[in-house]
C-alpha cells in the first residue's frame, strides 16, 4: 500500500495500516511535520464539543483515548491535558448541543457563571461573556513533534519512509486499478492501493473530483510573550480556550514554551499552500493585540514573540473527505481537515484503514453528497 501525504490523516493511516500487517510506503513531499502542511506548526487543540454533530463528538472520545494510549506505550507527552474553556456571548444553540454530547459520552463538563469562572481564572476578563462551558478531559497536542513520532513509528512497524511529490495533475478513468503513480523525481510507486492524504494539495492533484471541493485558507497565528516568571499564563494554571462572540478566537497557554498562542478562527482567504506569502499581516496583528488587550489585561502591550501562516483546508460543509476515487477503485482520498482534523488522527488511520479493506464510511463524508446538494453546517463547526 501507499500512502501520499504524512499529515494527521496519511501518518496514523500509514501507521494503523503497516500496525495490521501492510507492506506500507508512506511518501510526503517535504516530510512528516513540515512546515507548509496543515498539520504543521506546534500545538492544536483537542475536545469533544461539536454541537449537534455527535459523529465529531464520539471520533474525537475515540481520538482521545487513542492519543493517551499512544503516549503510555512510547513515553511521550504529546497530550497535554489542560482542560478547555469555552466563552459564550449568548444563549448558544451550539453549546446547549454540546454540553447534551458530552453527556450522552459521559465526559465530564461544568457550566460556569461569568462570576464563578472569574474567581477560577482571574487571567480572563469574562466582559460580554454569558455563560462558559469547561470541558476538563480535554487539552492540546504537540502537532510537528506528533506527526514526526507517527511517521517513525510507522518506520519501526516496517513501512518505508519516501520524501517526493507526485507529478501533478492525477486523471484516473474507466474505472480500472491504477498500477503505477508517477514521482517528479521520474521514479514511480507500485502498490495494490493508494491513500492521497494530501490536506491543501487535494485539488490540485485531483481537480476533476476534488478541485475546489477542499480549499486551503490562510490563517494567522500569533504568540505573544508572558511576563518574565509569572505562571498564570502557563499550561499548569491556564486551559486552552475558546471565545465564541462575533468570531472565534481561539489560544493555547504555554505552547510548548514558544509563547501564548492566539489565532483567529474565521476562514481566512484562499491560499497557495506551496507558494503564498507566510508573512504577518498588520491589520491581523492589529486585531490580535486588541483582542489580547480586552480578553487578558494583563498581556496589554505584550511582546510578539513570533507568528506564523499556516492554512486550513476546508471542505463546503467542513466535513472530512474519505471515499474511493470515482475512476480508480484501488484509490482513496481522505482531507478536508477543515481546521478540526488534527485531533481525529488516530481514530481516523482506524477508519481510514478499516475502509480501504472494504469498512463502512459515513455517507457524510462521501464524494457523493457534494452532487447530492449537501447542506453547509448551520453553525460554527471548530
Amino acid at each position: 500500500m501507499a500512502v501520499i501525504g504524512a499529515g494527521a490523516f496519511g501518518g496514523w493511516s500509514a501507521l494503523t495500516l503497516a500496525r495490521r500487517g501492510a507492506r506500507v510506503t508512506l511518501v510526503d513531499a517535504w516530510g512528516a511535520g513540515h512546515v507548509r502542511a496543515s498539520s504543521g506548526g506546534e500545538t492544536r487543540a483537542i475536545r469533544a464539543t461539536y454541537g449537534s454533530h455527535r459523529i465529531y463528538t464520539a471520533l474525537a472520545v475515540r481520538a482521545l483515548a487513542l492519543w493517551r494510549e499512544h503516549d503510555r506505550r512510547f513515553g511521550r507527552a504529546l497530550f497535554r491535558q489542560t482542560g478547555a474553556l469555552w466563552l459564550f456571548a449568548n444563549d448558544n444553540p451550539f453549546a446547549r448541543a454540546a454540553a447534551a454530547g458530552l453527556a450522552e459520552h459521559d465526559l465530564p463538563f461544568e457550566w460556569l457563571s461569568p462570576a464563578d469562572a472569574g474567581a477560577r481564572f482571574p487571567q480572563f476578563a469574562f466582559d460580554g461573556v454569558a455563560s462558559v462551558l469547561f470541558e476538563p478531559e480535554a487539552g492540546y497536542l504537540l502537532a510537528r513533534r506528533a506527526c514526526e513520532h507517527v511517521a517513525e513509528c510507522a518506520a519501526a512497524e516496517g513501512a518505508v519512509l519516501r520524501t517526493a511529490s507526485v507529478a501533478v495533475p492525477l486523471a484516473f478513468d474507466g474505472g480500472r486499478p491504477v498500477e503505477r503513480i508517477a514521482l517528479s523525481d521520474g521514479t514511480a510507486l507500485e502498490a495494490d492501493l493508494y491513500l492521497f492524504a494530501c490536506g491543501p494539495w487535494l485539488g490540485r492533484l485531483f481537480p476533476d473530483v476534488i478541485g475546489d471541493r477542499v480549499t486551503p485558507t490562510r490563517q494567522e497565528v500569533y504568540y505573544f510573550g508572558t511576563p518574565a516568571g509569572d505562571t498564570r499564563f502557563s499550561d499548569a494554571e491556564l486551559p486552552v480556550w475558546m471565545d465564541f462572540g462575533e468570531r472565534l478566537i481561539y489560544g493555547i497557554p504555554g505552547d510548548a514554551h514558544r509563547g501564548f498562542k492566539l489565532a483567529d478562527d474565521t476562514p481566512g482567504p484562499a491560499f497557495d499552500p506551496t507558494e503564498g506569502s507566510r508573512d504577518l499581516t498588520r491589520e491581523g496583528l492589529e486585531a490580535a493585540r486588541a483582542f489580547l488587550s480586552r480578553r487578558f489585561p494583563a498581556l496589554a502591550g505584550a511582546p510578539l514573540l513570533g507568528g506564523e501562516v499556516c492554512q486550513y483546508e476546508a471542505s463546503p460543509d467542513a466535513n472530512f473527505i474519505v471515499d474511493r476515487h470515482p475512476g480508480a477503485p484501488n484509490v482513496w482520498i481522505a482531507g478536508g481537515g477543515s481546521g478540526h482534523g488534527f485531533k481525529m488522527g488516530p481514530a481516523l488511520g482506524e477508519v481510514i484503514a478499516d475502509a480501504m479493506i472494504g469498512g463502512p464510511v459515513p455517507d457524510t463524508w462521501r464524494l457523493a453528497r457534494f452532487t447530492a446538494g449537501g447542506a453547509a453546517w448551520p453553525e460554527k463547526w471548530s
